[in-house]
């Protein structure tokens, strides 16, 4: 199947008023991308400038179908998309002057606009996450049932990226209501389109995944404003999403400053100012009369010619606001939700938390899950076990395999008002998703200064163990609680599981939630009734005098076994489980190190940068003073995982290597 072109007979009849807005909002856009052009080049912007100017028709006529209530998210070239849905010039030029009034208040610049109050949701350095992050503001919808569209902007290039694929097949299996609008500007940087892709026409790759495609003139706005209407009312009518390939071009650099010539010529530049879509607006409505389009020119002169005096009124951000919104402000827990010596049962692990899913999903109507197996089936560790029966296959999707793109959905979904609980399965898969966590989940809060929370839940199951050999034995704490914005949870015990899995699921902050799956079926009385856990607070698993020991996950299980031996030679053990990594508890630490004067960390991972090192560079800085001995550390291996279970055991940490590391350190 083609896609379809400007065939379609026009749907829609614009007033005079209308037509007149649509042109208002083509000169506000260029008009402001002009005068940061000339800003730019008198070294008032500080980084990259990526203008629109050529491009306006597209936004123009896409944002004009939709309410503020509806999400746009948009690409590295996102001012016009930022204008047309309603932010005001200042806001914009103050942002590239990295003044206080600009609408991420100094943190984004160009390439990262926020401005959640009017629907948009973001503008981002990395190609297509925002086409997942549109089916996420899709998913969002169906879950709230408020009949709002998401939009992505993408140009040329993210149709050759894996998120398009991801991102278009997930809206059309799940009927999202979506728009996909490509801004086909014929390069992406520096490389022609027509070289770096085998099919020259985006949009008749819709019919690819089953949805409407089509392919028009990206220069004219009320080509594009009828498609658009019909996309968006198609899109709240239940009807799916709608793929729009508007072919256009960018008259000016990809960036200011950057040179232009090597790659096309000028001619081609001037042939498409000859295609103007401002000039092709008045020509095609002269009884409108030039005169009322004259007025409106000299009007947004005037508005950005004040925004741009009143941007540079504005004062810089205040340096003491530099490490504010990283993260949400901390949920104090009531007195009544913390854990307490009533009542309690003995289950395992795995009950513990399946318990806090259920129990926080039947509060709570905006949390849903996400991943492979986790509907009917229940999930391969049964961690949805029944919750399909109870809520259905929106509250509980099984996916395609398509980590990257059920990754950002999430992100999408929660700027726009769900609380995503996405299921890995095992931790290894994770980092498909990898780029989604860091650059966009984990940056999100501090880009939008606060204004946008990120409520992700992200889970799956971490360790060595039956075999599972080197892309399903993973854990990788170490390495993603080095990123600032995530919370990394590491349990070891059930009722530590449910009551932090409860307190995340309560968060405003994306939670990293890693299951050792060989501990899932341990068992230990979990108390009875409603309570959750604080992150940053470290259990004291076993009391001592003569070392600490911290120890996560199945190493905490593995140091429990030898403590009463140990005991019995009198060597008293103090075992900490520090339950989160990020936050991490070191003053509970420091005080146990305090008493026994030694400190031993066990950690299956590798110890080089890892979770351990940390330990123990932290301590020898705040506890040197305490230490009667050197720090010691029992780790995993620095190799991948084998597969023979003669060569796995020999790569984590045991029992004896544990015993042995407390004796030798008690003894120097």
């Amino acid at each position: 199947m083609t896609a379809q072109k400007e065939t379609i007979a026009p749907r829609v009849s614009l007033s005079t008023e209308q037509v007149l807005r649509l042109y208002r909002t083509m000169q506000i856009i260029r008009q402001t991308e002009e005068e940061l052009a000339r800003c730019h080049q008198k070294g008032l912007i500080h980084g990259a400038c990526h203008t629109y100017v050529g491009q306006e028709a597209i936004a123009t006529a896409v944002c004009a179908q939709l309410t503020h209530r509806d999400a746009i998210f948009s690409t590295h070239r996102g001012h016009g998309h930022a204008l047309a849905k309603g932010l005001e010039p200042i806001q914009l030029i103050a942002e590239l002057f990295g003044r206080e009034a600009g609408c991420s208040r100094g943190r984004g610049g160009s390439m990262h606009l926020f401005s959640p109050e009017i629907g948009m949701m973001g503008t981002s350095g990395i190609v297509a996450p925002c086409i997942l992050q549109a089916c996420g503001g899709g998913y969002s919808s169906k879950i709230l049932k408020n009949q709002t569209v998401a939009v992505a902007f993408f140009g040329d290039g993210a149709v050759n990226n894996g998120a398009f694929h991801e991102g278009l097949n997930m809206a059309s299996i799940w009927k999202l209501p979506v728009l996909f609008v490509c801004e086909n500007n014929q390069y992406a940087t520096e490389v022609p389109f027509a070289y770096a892709s085998g099919n020259p026409s985006v949009g008749s790759r819709g019919s690819a995944y089953g949805i409407p495609g089509f392919e028009l003139d990206g220069n004219d706005v009320i080509g594009i404003y009828e498609v658009a209407h019909q996309a968006v009312e198609r899109a709240r009518r239940g009807e799916g999403p709608t793929l729009i390939e508007c072919k256009t071009y960018r008259t000016r650099p990809h960036a200011e400053g950057m040179g232009d010539f090597t790659y096309r010529t000028r001619e081609e530049v001037e042939e498409w100012k000859q295609r103007c879509p401002i000039a092709r607006l008045r020509t095609r409505y002269p009884s409108i009369g030039a005169e009322r389009f004259d007025a409106i020119d000299q009007e947004v002169k005037e508005v950005v010619r004040q925004a741009r005096s009143d941007a540079e009124q504005s004062p810089e951000p205040k340096s003491e606001t530099a490490t504010t919104h990283i993260y949400s402000v901390p949920r104090t827990i009531p007195d009544d939700r913390k854990p307490r010596g009533a009542a309690s049962r003995v289950i395992t692990y795995a009950q513990a938390t399946l318990e806090a899913l259920t129990e926080e999903m039947a509060a709570n109507p905006n949390i849903f899950v996400m991943g492979e197996g986790i509907g009917v089936r229940g999930g391969n560790f049964v961690t949805t076990k029944g919750l399909y029966a109870i809520h259905g296959p929106e509250r509980l999707c099984d996916t395609p395999i398509c980590e990257r793109g059920f990754v950002g959905l999430s992100c999408g979904a929660a700027m726009t008002g769900t609380r995503p609980v996405i299921d890995f399965m095992f931790a290894d898969f994770v980092l498909d998703g990898l780029g989604e966590i860091i650059n966009q989940i984990a940056k999100m809060q501090y880009m939008s200064s606060g204004r946008l929370k990120m409520p992700v839940l992200l889970r799956g199951c971490i360790g060595i163990g039956h075999s599972a050999a080197t892309h399903h034995s993973g854990s990788y704490y170490g390495m993603l609680a080095q990123v600032p914005g995530l919370r990394v949870v590491v349990p070891s015990m059930a009722s530590d599981a449910k009551g932090l899995l409860k307190h995340a699921l309560r968060s405003d902050d994306p939670v990293l939630f890693l299951e050792h799956r060989e501990i899932l079926q341990t068992k230990e009385a979990v108390p009875d009734g409603e309570y959750e856990i604080e992150f940053g607070r470290a259990r004291i698993v076993r009391a001592g005098g003569s070392v600490t020991v911290v120890a996560l996950a199945r190493m905490v299980h593995l140091t429990l076994s030898v403590c009463d031996a140990l005991q019995k030679d009198g060597i008293s053990v103090e075992l900490i489980d520090p339950r989160t990594i990020t936050p991490l508890d070191t003053e509970t630490i420091l005080e146990s190190l305090k008493k026994t004067g030694r400190l031993l960390v066990v950690d299956e991972a590798p110890a080089h940068c890892g979770f351990s090192a940390e330990i123990a560079a932290t301590m020898a800085d705040v506890g040197f003073d305490e230490l009667d001995a050197p720090i010691r550390r029992v780790t995993g291996a620095f190799c991948p995982t084998p597969y023979s279970p003669s060569l796995e055991k020999v790569v984590v940490p045991t029992a004896s290597s544990i015993e042995r590391a407390v004796r030798e350190l008690v003894e120097e």
